[in-house]
């Protein structure tokens, strides 16, 4: 955006940013009418209360109409960037998981930093880079510069994130010296009680006590993992420090690190909310927490502890129940597959399978197919390991090793509970597989999960696990194998050409032409930079026919019978993850980070 020298002097004439100059230089500009100006202004006087908000945010509260683009909204981040612009200097939307706020905390004074309105956002040896919301107003920079013995490179933000993030950082800083200082662990608050006990969060209070300051890195640990779309949390010690780390969307971002002892209270606070043993630290353990997020949504975490060689690792897996209330579409079903899929599991019995490594959503498939298929007219019980998250329509049963009550003692117990649909976590064993063929064979609906590559492979799990195969013949429905990728950001994708060459490998021996549009990632606000926004599902689906029963046998041919399911009807995850790329979801790049190795079976379209 060119800088215009009127305006620049303008907006500079008094050092900091007044209202009636930000007005008169927008209007000059073209942004705003002259009519809406004056009525920000008579708002603005009318009003005692806002006189502490800086003259952006109150012009941004005004949603006045962006006169020069009609579409796009006078924001406070566009007239950030613009006045970043008339001030000749980078403009930048902050990411604070890019920022080592543990550095930049030590470069200057929280009250210092207040009293400018500048944000420490990088230091190194030569240089340090402050965030302002007041760029005509330089004088504190050149006084750092000889203070510091370093270059100040200043750039534009938005006063709100400034504002934010200086509490923030700050905050957590004090509360990590605090925590390294007392060496408490946090062990004075009271252990839960209650399954659906609510952790409160935000309500630490002002830091100083003792135990507040644990209580308050671990509040803003959660809601920070919220807003950032965190799938899971990952604390994981080291020799001389500890490593947040966060998830999202299938790939991990570093976040912070904590003084060694910091982590260890921090770790103890985590299991006191999960209601785990806090003197135990030889053993792994499990836990779940209950929790709000910022926006008051109910959100599920489930603990996991593991022993390593320099302490406790904590993964925090979390479960936002808005997921589960998704329809079939909003999975990534095609119009085709969701019929498919409810071909498959309403019907009165028989087991549907749900295949794929960890993480590819299989969890979040068999929840959203349990909400869609209960009704009050209908029993349906779940026996998991752990319950992933509580669900009021569901009866559900955790398996718990320590008293013998694994998948199949708890199949067995649903049996008696006079179930219509039963959900098993996962079949492990021979045992846990009878009992799902036994509930199967006695007119009950069964779903549960495999861990295979594909879905014909699930079939020959069940056979290599001992369930005879005239039992897999009139009991297996259907299985759908699964995987997760990564979804272009609407906000700021663009056209791409498409490399027939990458369409090939991706369509190996499949007809399928080249799509006329094709996007990349790009990079914008809305996703950090990353170009991708959220994932989505692609399916194999195989429906048992009834010529892939009478295939079924002790001694399968895997290849003849995946190429028998493609006969009748089944499209390899290949194919479905093409037509995600067709339709201008993702890109060819991105499935074949997740897609298996092609197998013999289905490299040939028949």
């Amino acid at each position: 955006m060119a800088a215009s020298p009127q305006i620049a002097s303008m907006l500079g004439r008094r050092g900091k940013l007044q209202l009636d100059d930000l007005l008169a230089a927008l209007v000059v500009d073209g942004y705003v009418l002259a009519d809406d100006a004056r009525n920000v202004r008579m708002g603005t006087r009318a009003g005692r209360s806002t006189v502490e908000l800086h003259p952006l945010v109150l012009i941004a509260n005004a949603k006045l109409a962006n006169q020069l683009d009609p579409g796009r909204p006078l924001s406070l981040e566009v007239m950030t960037e613009w006045l970043a612009g008339q001030a000749a200097l980078p403009y930048l939307k902050i990411d604070p998981m890019k920022i080592n706020a543990a550095a930049v905390t030590q470069v200057v004074s929280h009250a210092y930093a207040q009293r400018h309105r500048i944000l420490p956002i990088a230091a190194t040896p030569g240089e340090v880079t402050f965030a302002t919301c007041e760029p005509f107003d330089a004088g504190w920079a050149k006084d750092l510069s000889q203070m510091l013995r370093r270059d100040v490179r200043r750039v534009v933000a938005s006063p709100l994130d400034i504002n934010r993030y200086l509490q923030e950082f700050y905050g957590v800083q004090r509360s990590i010296q605090l925590a390294q200082d007392a060496k408490a662990g946090g062990d004075s608050a009271a252990a839960i009680l209650n399954f659906e006990q609510l952790v409160e969060l935000g309500k630490a209070g002002e830091v100083g006590a003792d135990d507040r300051h644990v209580v308050h890195i671990v509040d803003w640990l959660l809601q920070y993992a919220f807003e950032q779309r965190a799938s899971d949390i990952h604390l994981e010690p080291r020799r001389e420090t500890g490593h947040m780390r966060f998830r999202i969307d299938g790939i991990m971002h570093k976040v912070f690190e904590l003084p060694t002892p910091v982590m260890t209270a921090v770790t103890a606070r985590i299991k006191i909310l999960g209601r785990m043993d806090v003197a135990e630290k030889r053993r792994p353990q499990d836990g779940r927490i209950k929790t709000r997020s910022a926006s008051g949504r109910e959100v599920e975490l489930r603990v996991s502890s593991m022993p390593t060689a320099f302490g406790e690792k904590i993964v925090m897996r979390i479960f936002d129940p808005d997921l589960v209330v998704k329809d079939f579409a909003q999975l990534g079903f095609s119009a085709a597959e969701g019929a498919q899929w409810r071909g498959m599991v309403e019907r009165p019995h028989g087991i549907v399978l749900v295949t794929g490594p960890t993480g590819s959503g299989k969890t979040t498939t068999l929840y959203s197919t349990l909400r869609h298929l209960a009704t009050p007219e209908l029993n349906v019980c779940t026996v998991e390991d752990p319950i992933e998250m509580v669900a009021p329509e569901f009866n559900q049963m955790q398996v718990h090793a320590a008293i013998e009550l694994d998948f199949a003692a708890g199949v067995r117990t649903l049996l008696r509970q006079d179930p219509d649909i039963i959900m098993i976590g996962e079949i492990r064993d021979l045992e846990t597989a009878q009992m799902a063929v036994q509930a199967s064979l006695t007119g009950h609906l069964v779903l549960s999960t495999l861990h295979t590559n594909d879905a014909p492979s699930a079939v020959t799990r069940l056979l290599d696990l001992g369930v005879p195969h005239y039992l897999v013949q009139s009991t297996l429905a259907g299985v759908v194998a699964q995987r997760l990728v990564r979804t272009l950001c609407p906000h700021c994708k663009l056209p791409a050409a498409q490399d027939p060459q990458t369409w090939a490998v991706l369509t190996h021996g499949w007809s399928m032409p080249l799509p006329a549009t094709v996007f990349k990632p790009a990079g914008c606000l809305e996703c950090r930079n990353t170009g991708f926004l959220g994932r989505t599902g692609i399916y194999e689906m195989m429906r048992l026919t009834p010529r892939l029963r009478g295939l079924v046998g002790a001694q399968l041919d895997l290849g003849r019978f995946g190429q028998a399911a493609l006969a009748e009807g089944m499209r390899p995850l290949r194919i479905s993850a093409a037509n995600q790329v067709a339709c201008g979801l993702t890109t060819v790049q991105e499935i074949l980070t997740v897609l298996p190795p092609i197998e013999a079976f289905d490299a040939v379209e028949p």
